[in-house]
This record gives C-alpha cells, structure tokens and sequence, in this order.
C-alpha cells in the first residue's frame, strides 16, 4: 500500500478522566437507544400489515442503515475514550473510512427516493399504487445502496494508495478522509478534488432530486382548497423533511468543500452529531409526527 506507517493513534476527545468517562457514558447510551429504536421500528413495519407500504419499506432500509451507521463509529469510540483501543491499524483506518463514507452517501439516495415517494403519494395519489409498486421500490432501495458503496470505491482506494511518513496522529475518534490528508506526506491534491467531485455527485445531486420534489410537493398541496386537506398532506411529508434538513445541513458542511483540510476540531463536533445523534433522532421524529406509527405501537 505505498506506506510507511503500519497503524495510526486516535486521540478521541482529549480531557481529564472524568469528562472522557462521562463522554463514554453519553456514548454507549446513545448507541443502545439508537440500536433498539431503529431495530424496533424495522419489527413494527414488518409485523403491522397496515405499515405494508412502499414509506415504511424505505423507512426500514433507513433504520437498519443507521444501525450499521452508528456501530460503526461508537464501539470504536468508546475504546478511544477509555484508552484501550487508541491505535488502529491502516487496513482497517481505510475499511471504516469507506463502510462510513458509503453508508452515508446511501441515506443521501435513500432520502432522495423517499421525497420521490412523497411526490408521487401526494401529487399522484390516485394513480400511486400503481406508479410506486413493491418492484419499483424494491429497485430503487437496491440501487441507493449499490450506488452508495460504488460511489465510494474508488476514492477510498486512491486514499489507501497515499503515503504515510508520520506522524500517526489522527485528532479524531474516527478515520475519515480529512484526517488521512492530514497526515499524508505525498499530494493530496487528486484525493481533495476526487473528494469534491463524489460529494458534488453524491450529495448536491440528490439534494436537489429532493429539493424539485418538494417544490412540486408544496406547489400541490397549495392547491388545496380545505386547510385540514392541507395540513393532512403537508403532515405526509413534514417528518422526512426534518430528516433532510438535519442531514443535508450536517453533511454538506463536511464534504461539499473545495479543500478537505480545515477545521478538523470542528469537523469532530459536526461528526459526533452525524453519526450519533441523527441516527437517534431521525426514529423519534418519524414516530411522533406519524400517526400510522402510532396506531401500530
């Protein structure tokens, strides 16, 4: 692999003992809830017949991407914090930068095909049983999660060809690709602009699949008479897009940049919420703004 230096030393979140020790506490509990959250509402829409429909189809694939989002970043983390599993070797720095990268640049399409949904279930509502079909979602879940890790292939095997001469230092609890340019001593300057184009394509791309969505789905709920068929429709949608702007906000402030290096202090803050808190956060907001869920719980 062209490198010099076998394994790379995480530093996490450095502090006194008692505010790491709290951290790993605020961590493993989030981790749980998140787990059992997301697991349970994977078990409710495949147990409730009533929850049967291409939404909560998409709904679960969301779910169990977070799962696997989540552990990725946090057991890992944990061992950071509490000084036994600090180093990390190269091979296994590269695989977690690629499993995260791409299961973020799934949700990006799986959010995008989700707004598809809603555009379709509420400027078509007739005719979208038979435009969203359990084969046509069936697809377009597979092709968010092949085109996510496809995405990602090819920049996580250009980061793996850089050289790393020292030093083997990563202020991070995690490897991502800004820590690795950090640290390499040859040019990353085709990493950076391959970084900037995936981004571009990944996230700019299917943002604005979900941006002409919903402008179609506000053009369409205006035009209801009734305020309550309003709120009823607007209701349909308002959960998902939460979860877009959350998401979007949060991501494209950490990749869509021309250059990768800057602030990695503050690239910590915004990664701890990606990978913690949204993937705890995005179950509660479908649940409590969604009265077919509840009725289910």
């Amino acid at each position: 692999n062209g490198t010099s230096v076998e394994e790379f030393i995480l530093l996490g979140f450095p502090g006194t003992w008692q505010s790491r020790v709290c951290l790993v506490v605020v961590f493993a509990l989030m981790y749980i809830l998140t787990v059992i959250v997301n697991a349970s509402i994977i078990a409710l829409v495949w147990t409730s017949s009533n929850l049967h429909s291409p939404m909560y189809f998409f709904l679960c694939n969301l779910s169990f991407l977070e799962i696997w989002y989540t552990t990725g970043v946090v057991p890992k983390a944990i061992g950071v914090m509490l000084g036994t599993s600090q180093t990390i070797s190269f091979s296994v720095c590269i695989f977690q930068l690629f499993f995260l990268l791409s299961l973020g640049s799934t949700e990006c399409f799986l959010l995008s095909v989700m707004a598809y949904d809603r555009y379709l279930a509420i400027c078509y509502p007739l005719r979208y049983s038979s435009l969203m079909n359990s084969v046509l979602s069936v697809r377009l879940a597979l092709s968010s999660w092949l085109g996510g890790f496809l995405a990602i292939s090819l920049l996580a095997f250009m980061t793996s060809r850089l050289t790393f001469c020292g030093p083997d230092v990563i202020n991070h609890f995690l490897c991502d690709i800004d820590s690795c340019l950090a640290l390499s001593c040859s040019d990353t300057w085709p990493v950076e602009l391959a970084t900037f184009l995936v981004s571009i394509i990944v996230v700019v791309a299917s943002c604005v699949v979900t941006l002409v969505s919903y402008m179609y789905i506000i053009s369409s709920i205006l035009r209801i008479q009734s305020v309550q068929g309003r709120k009823k429709a607007f209701s349909t949608c308002s959960a998902h897009l939460s979860v877009v702007t959350i998401w979007y906000g949060s991501t494209m402030f950490l990749y869509v940049k021309p250059s990768a290096q800057n602030s990695l202090d503050l690239n910590k803050i915004v990664n701890t919420f990606n990978t913690m808190v949204t993937p705890l956060l995005n179950p509660f907001i479908y649940t409590l703004r969604n009265k077919e869920v509840k009725l289910a719980l």
